[in-house]
């Protein structure tokens, strides 16, 4: 059994999106979480993360926390969802190098534009042009990270994008992109399984 702790609108709603890619059994258990944004909320004595953060999940015993680590554990642990490169397969560099770039790359970038901090720093806008040149260049050959195919890498990158689109120019291309896997059917059912959770959510 897969439990997710969860908390409404926050970096495990993609998780939800995960799980339902993968159409496993799961259970949500829903926690509070301090949101630095609006000074709400707490660390839930409930929720195993190690920080009292999501996402958390707990299968068979084990526990994962960050995002990164449970994309990487639960789609090799269901590789009949397709959503990963098998470990001898030639594309598997590929999809781990995507899988690092989100974090190395994309989130610091994005984090910088909504902070307005790109003005302030020749080396922070040289490394926002290069995010923007690389993810244009690779969804316009896409229409996925991987080419046709949308793997694990593509609801990192494309839910970080939907978040923080504002840090980014406009683009029909990412716009495009967004649109593209959040209209894919396990992320329309994780988005109404997330708002279901909100009203169950600890205060």
């Amino acid at each position: 059994m897969i439990t997710l702790f969860h908390a409404p609108q926050s970096r495990s709603s993609r998780m939800i999106w995960l799980l339902e890619e993968l159409g496993v059994a799961y259970e949500i258990r829903p926690v509070s979480i301090f949101r630095p944004m609006t000074g709400e909320g707490q660390g839930d004595p409930a929720n195993p993360h190690p920080d009292k953060r999501v996402p958390a999940l707990v299968h068979d015993g084990r526990l994962l926390a960050e995002s990164v680590a449970i994309v990487l554990y639960l789609l090799d642990v269901f590789p009949q969802a397709g959503l990963a490169p098998a470990p001898a397969d030639r594309r598997r560099g590929d999809y781990l190098t995507w899988i690092a770039w989100y974090v190395a790359e994309l989130e610091p970038a994005l984090f910088a534009g909504m902070a307005g901090e790109l003005a302030g720093s020749a080396q922070k806008q040289r490394n926002h042009d290069a995010v923007i040149a690389r993810l244009r260049a690779a969804l316009e050959a896409g229409p996925y990270v991987m080419g046709e195919t949308f793997t694990g890498a593509d609801i990192l990158i494309s839910s970080a994008m939907a978040f923080g689109r504002q840090a980014f120019p406009a683009d029909q291309v990412f716009d495009a992109y967004i649109e593209r896997c959040r209209s894919r059917p396990a992320a329309i059912r994780a988005l109404a399984l997330d708002d279901q959770a909100g009203l169950q959510t600890p205060a």
